[in-house]
């Protein structure tokens, strides 16, 4: 550590606050030269990104979340329209809401929110929520999972204050997804039992003419909202994803927006000494040996970005984890992510930071302000700000003595300004890595994968019901009758007992069990 190598590692953007020092990543000199080759590349390729080029051939699909922050970037004045209509049309909606011109059925105003959707549809607006919705005008409650016990608890939360009061936002690109659709369903089924029509409570973000978007039609939905194909869902939280909740919540999505947008000009720019994301490619492909050898340990360093890591897990690990590169070669690439938030973390798995397996980078986020307001001092002299800050530099100070890398990002506030530009941030390195690596960051198919399974087991189920009597059987017994894995029979039948379908008689071992009606 060196106040030198710490003003050569800065990179600062000062009329908005931000620093990204990356002085504690010990990356070696000339590295950034010997990438040259590629860091050009991934300029060039960043450029016909945002130029409208078909950036994921897998699908055939433009990626257009850049456009979002300035849809004068967009390269036709029809995909300027569904960037600028949409933001226009959701803007009103929110007025409506909050002023009861749009209101329930048995009057009065909406007092509460429902969002029902998976990953970056909920992830997203999950982190905004969290991050800035504090005094938000309408609380947002989440199904964000198909387990019926978190379902039947969040409806609980929603009744206590009125199902009556409730609006419900549904969120689904294709209206296929099975934990979106469930979590609908269930929620349809509870309005319903509350003698409530649940169409005319419901708002649909969707694609022109989904299942979701019929669905939407025929029920008589409030509204509905545009969801593009060129918008992935791990960086939809600008797009009507994300700004469709907030703004119903109150947010000030238009700063949120401007944040953005600002990162995107400091992180357009080739110089790449002064490129905060760039940097950062540079900096995880240095820790990483451009492999995935090291994990990212995210700690921001306030309670209000606490799902900051979990939503970089979603952006970073479903854009980087790759089986193959663009020219078809195995490279199982990717970068794993975790974390909390500081100071929580040093009284759990920091011990382990500093003096066990040394196999990740730490990604420190600061945030200046303590709080608005005045501070007591808990100590002579010293308040709770102090003291954060303090574990936050001792941290940092600790792991590096034990020759653990970290890098520090800072911003003075959490404000829906300094959240977009973290999230802009992340966007472009993320795509600047991907370039370096030669992967495609745009497509998910392993998450195709897994629903593909989910289906196939859900196939057997229903034919394993089919071949339940009142005689008992076993795993084997069924699985020869409908051609299936006896394992997979064999925890179709324990599902089956665990919900009250089957009996089941214990036997020495799993082949043993029996199973009966």
């Amino acid at each position: 550590m060196s106040w030198q190598s710490y003003n050569q590692s800065l990179v600062r953007y000062p009329k908005h606050g931000f620093s990204l020092d990356l002085s504690l990543m010990d990356i070696a000199p000339g590295y950034a030269e010997a990438l040259q080759p590629r860091i050009s590349k991934a300029f060039a390729d960043m450029e016909a990104v945002e130029s409208g080029a078909i950036a994921n051939p897998d699908e055939g699909r433009m990626v257009g979340h850049y456009w979002l922050r300035n849809a004068n970037l967009a390269p036709t004045p029809l995909l300027r329209k569904a960037i600028t209509e949409p933001l226009e049309a959701l803007k009103e909606f929110a007025e409506k809401v909050h002023t009861g011109a749009i209101i329930p059925p048995s009057g009065g105003y909406f007092k509460q929110v429902l969002l029902i959707g998976i990953g970056g549809s909920a992830l997203g607006p999950q982190l905004v929520s969290e991050a800035i919705g504090q005094n938000a005008r309408l609380p947002l409650y989440f199904f964000d999972n198909t387990d019926p016990a978190g379902l039947d608890t969040v409806i609980s939360k929603l009744a206590d204050k009125g199902l009556d009061r409730t609006l419900v936002i549904v969120i689904s690109k294709s209206g296929g997804t099975a934990e979106t659709r469930n979590g609908m369903l269930e929620a349809k089924a509870a309005f319903e039992s509350a003698g409530l029509e649940f169409g005319r409570h419901a708002v649909a973000v969707t694609g022109q003419g989904s299942k979701l978007d019929l669905y939407a039609i025929q029920n008589h939905f409030i509204a509905r909202f545009p969801m593009e194909d060129w918008i992935g869902g791990r960086t939809s939280v600008l797009s009507t994803v994300g700004l469709v909740p907030a703004a119903i919540q109150g947010i000030d999505i238009d700063a949120l927006l401007a944040g953005a947008a600002a990162m995107d000009v400091e992180t357009r720019k080739p110089d790449v000494a002064k490129n905060a994301a760039m940097q950062l490619a540079i900096a995880w492909h240095s820790a990483t040996n451009g492999r995935g050898e090291k994990d990212m340990v995210v700690l921001p360093y306030k309670d209000s970005l606490v799902l900051f890591s979990k939503y970089l897990q979603q952006l970073v690990m479903e854009s980087l984890g790759k089986e193959h590169d663009l020219d078809g070669n195995v490279v199982n690439q990717g970068i794993a992510v975790y974390g909390n938030k500081g100071s929580t973390d040093q009284h759990a798995y920091v011990q382990q930071l500093r003096d066990g397996v040394n196999n990740f980078f730490v990604t420190f986020i600061e945030v200046r302000k303590g709080r608005h307001g005045h501070s007591i001092e808990v100590d002579p002299g010293t308040t709770t700000a102090d003291y954060l800050q303090g574990f936050l530099r001792g941290t940092r100070k600790a792991l590096h003595q034990s020759d653990r890398k970290s890098l520090t990002i800072s911003i003075p506030e959490v404000t829906p300004f300094q959240l977009g530009l973290l999230i802009a941030l992340f966007e472009r390195s993320v795509s600047f890595y991907a370039s370096l690596v030669n992967i495609n960051a745009y497509h998910q198919p392993g998450v195709e994968a897994g629903k593909k399974a989910a289906e196939t087991f859900l196939e057997t189920l229903n034919k394993v019901r089919g071949h339940l009597t009142a005689y008992a059987k076993t795993a084997d017994e069924i699985a020869t009758e409908i051609d299936a894995d006896p394992e997979d029979t064999y925890h179709c039948l324990t599902h089956l007992s665990a919900n009250g379908e089957v009996q089941i008689s214990i036997g020495n071992t799993p082949a043993n069990d029996s199973f009966q009606l």
